[in-house]
């Protein structure tokens, strides 16, 4: 019996080709097994029926474990007798099938760690040590198929001992295309900041001992560049701060092991399991009350973003110092994509750090590190790159070819190949010309891996946003409609598409977005299909006084919100040193009020952080979310306090009463307390919109999505108000809430012809 099979899904490099062998072998079955150019691989083998028989169910039920087969095709025919071995074959180059994807880069396994700690072992202390079952994959790979020649490993020829490992069926390492050792695999280097090399025996303990110190290093991994510092010592903290532009953004740390994250951060099950996976993302964990690591990582905040070592130079870097975590921080120039060549990395962070720790393997696709927060048991992606990238997201009844390229900022681009979207790594806030090249390269390179094409273009409604220009340059490109898709639909559309829902009441929440009528939303209840959205509810339009300035400086927003209600003119004199010119822009500040034609916004997030400066909380943003992110953490040990009935009125939701009782009990309850009021009027109101909607409508399904998603306490209050009435709220899990998922909506919904 013959029988030709062809399998698409993740299957290069994850030893698919050898388990085939090593099956067909087993069941003494003759044929072969290669590699194709579009990422699939092609089978045949002959033999005996019930052999054959227990090879195909060995394919699919004993496959690697990093493996995915979307699909399998079977030619059957008789046994031909053309074969009188079994072998892997040279891959072909081309091929007919999309879909298909390597793997993404996959942490050190427990086999390789062990044989880094092994004395007799010969890769002992080899920074680069991989196997079939670990290592980089998306950020080594150049072309297809998943070959040598066409990894940046093409560079390091292999030694006669990787070469027999290689070629050996029974060794773990059996065809490993980024199989090394010392003698012939990539080499380390310790240098100055201005690229001097230094002569030490152990380049990576002299790093780790160096960090130790009180220096900064600038440390090249495989996807990028980190920029690594104590977390013990605040001077190269408030250093890095300084020179990185980051007054209060928090920085991300390593740590050496699991037990030690434990010493300082709150660890669950499924925190747990996250952090050891595969994946090894920087998952957003809550401080000890025992937390004793410097509280210049994240002021402000009740979280702490922490990873676990996911490559043997990680592991190595620990060996020889007390530390117990190591800040990581991606290196790069404020709004540009972090750093991956080596003559880069001199020329752009010689002035910030003091030394660096080079290798001479080239990053071929930069891949910054993905966050994750696991909220009431369930997780969240914050931000999708290293570890998920290029997995790709099943979709149910959808079919066909489209892209989308993201709003401005967190962004991202998704090609969806019939009943899969592919979305790319973390490109980053598109306003530098580096960052938009970056998003085209980055776009470019899912399109050659899939082997894709493109349709349809979805891109943001907002007419001023850069990415609407590479919208239209495919749209050139392809001969295909470039369609806008109102942003806070395009969150939906992601939820929807991830969850494989076709309606939905979705209550939107975040900083800002385009909407269809002009103005600023933030604050949204929607129904949608796939057909089209309405608005059926949503925030108060409040006054942005100063209009982005406000974004910048929250005092503002609460004064645009209490005025009328309130004479506001004395508080907000008293607070004129928070303002960057003092009492003159106070006095242009009431000026503004008073003429009463300011941009509107319905935006939830300008809400938060009106109360959070109102509060003290934070009353200047230095980054994203800042303001209501530190409310959050102010809430966390709070009670509702104000017990404030949802107040609506033709869906609107009153948020001006809600900010005049903050204000005038401030000096009654605590900072906790109101905090925690106000999330849980806002989460109360807009649920009970949704709500309404949906029984009007009779629909069952109640999403929530946008970046005000990731606060837990907003989530859990709309979940329980939602459960209550009988309805399913549903969340995001493999999709960012953030605008790190609107690329996903957007190609759904250019998908759909919108």
């Amino acid at each position: 019996m013959r029988v030709e099979v062809v399998v698409k899904g993740i299957v290069q490099g994850v030893g698919f080709r050898p388990f085939i062998y090593r099956i067909a072998v087993a069941n003494h079955l003759f044929g072969y097994v290669r590699n194709k150019g579009d990422a699939g691989v092609e089978i045949v083998v002959e033999g005996v029926e019930g052999r054959v028989q227990r090879f195909l169910k060995s394919l699919n039920e004993e496959k690697p474990a990093l493996s995915q087969i979307y699909d399998l095709s079977l030619t059957r025919s008789k046994d031909t007798r053309q074969f009188t071995a079994f072998s892997i074959l040279k891959s072909l180059e081309g091929g007919d099938l999309s879909g298909s994807i390597i793997p993404y880069d996959i942490a050190t396994c427990d086999h390789c760690l062990t044989e880094l700690r092994d004395p007799e072992n010969r890769r002992r202390n080899y920074f680069f040590i991989t196997c079939t079952q670990c290592g980089p994959r998306y950020t080594v790979i150049e072309g297809l198929p998943y070959d040598r020649p066409n990894t940046t490993m093409k560079d390091f020829p292999m030694c006669d001992a990787c070469k027999a490992e290689y070629l050996d069926p029974l060794n773990r390492r059996f065809h490993a295309q980024t199989i090394a050792c010392e003698n012939c695999g990539p080499k380390t280097r310790l240098t100055t900041s201005t690229g001097e090399t230094l002569s030490v025996n152990d380049p990576i303990s002299q790093t780790g001992k160096l960090v130790e110190e009180g220096f900064l290093v600038a440390v090249k991994g495989n996807g990028g560049f980190h920029i690594v510092a104590s977390t013990l010592n605040s001077r190269p903290i408030l250093r890095l701060r300084r020179v990185k532009h980051r007054s209060h953004k928090p920085f991300a740390v390593m740590g050496r092991s699991l037990e030690v994250v434990k010493s300082f951060a709150e660890v669950s099950a499924v925190e747990e399991s996250l952090l050891t996976s595969s994946v090894r993302p920087i998952l957003l964990l809550r401080k000890r009350a025992s937390y004793n690591l410097s509280e210049l990582i994240s002021p402000g905040l009740h979280t702490i973003g922490v990873m676990l070592p996911y490559t043997g130079l990680h592991h190595l870097f620990f060996d020889d110092v007390e530390e117990p975590a190591f800040i990581m921080t991606s290196a790069n120039p404020p709004n540009e994509p972090i750093v991956i060549q080596n003559r880069e990395a001199i020329a752009k962070l010689g002035h910030v750090v003091d030394y660096f720790l080079f290798h001479n393997r080239v990053i071929a696709q930069r891949c910054d590190d993905s966050v994750v927060r696991v909220n009431s048991g369930r997780t969240s992606v914050i931000r999708r790159s290293r570890g998920y990238t290029p997995t790709p997201i099943p979709l149910k009844g959808h079919e066909g070819y489209s892209l989308g390229v993201g709003a401005e900022e967190n962004v991202n681009s998704c090609l969806i190949i019939g009943d899969k979207a592919f979305v790319s790594q973390y490109i980053g806030d598109v306003e530098q010309i580096e960052t938009y090249d970056f998003l085209r390269e980055a776009t470019e390179h899912l399109l050659d891996l899939t082997n894709g094409r493109i349709e349809a273009v979805g891109c943001d409604l907002h007419p001023q946003f850069i990415t609407r220009k590479l919208a239209e340059e495919y749209g050139r490109r392809y001969a295909c409609p470039v369609l806008p898709v109102q942003h806070h639909y395009a969150h939906m559309l992601s939820l929807m598409g991830e969850s494989g829902l076709d309606e939905m009441i979705g209550i939107v929440c975040d900083g800002a977005g385009y909407g269809s009528d002009g103005r600023t939303w933030g604050g949204e209840v929607l129904h949608c299909t796939f057909d089209g959205f309405n608005r059926v509810g949503h925030l108060q339009n409040q006054p942005m006084v100063g209009g982005d300035l406000a974004t910048r400086f929250p005092l503002r927003m609460a004064a645009g919100i209490l005025h009328g209600e309130l004479d506001v003119d004395e508080w907000l004199v008293s607070k004129a040193k928070h303002f960057p010119h003092g009492e003159r822009e106070v006095e242009v500040v009431l000026k503004q009020l008073k003429q009463k034609r300011l941009p509107l916004t319905s935006s939830c997030g300008r809400v938060l952080d009106a109360v959070s400066a109102l509060l003290g909380v934070c009353v200047e943003r230095t980054y994203e979310g800042e303001p209501a992110m530190k409310l959050e953490s102010a809430a966390i040990v709070g009670r509702d306090v104000l017990l404030l009935p949802p107040t609506i009125e033709g869906n609107v939701v009153d948020t001006t009463s809600l900010v005049r009782e903050v204000f005038e009990t401030r000096d009654i309850y605590s900072v906790a307390d109101l905090a925690y009021s106000v999330e849980t009027y806002l989460g109360k109101s807009l649920a009970s919109i949704a709500i309404e909607e949906a029984r009007r409508r009779r629909v069952q399904f109640i999403g929530f999505s946008g970046g005000v998603a990731y606060n837990a306490h907003i989530a859990k209050v709309i979940k329980t108000t939602v459960q209550d009435r009988g309805l399913t709220l549903i969340l995001h899990k493999d999709v960012p809430p953030g605008d790190g998922g609107i690329s996903f909506g957007q190609a759904l919904g250019a998908l759909r012809g919108l």
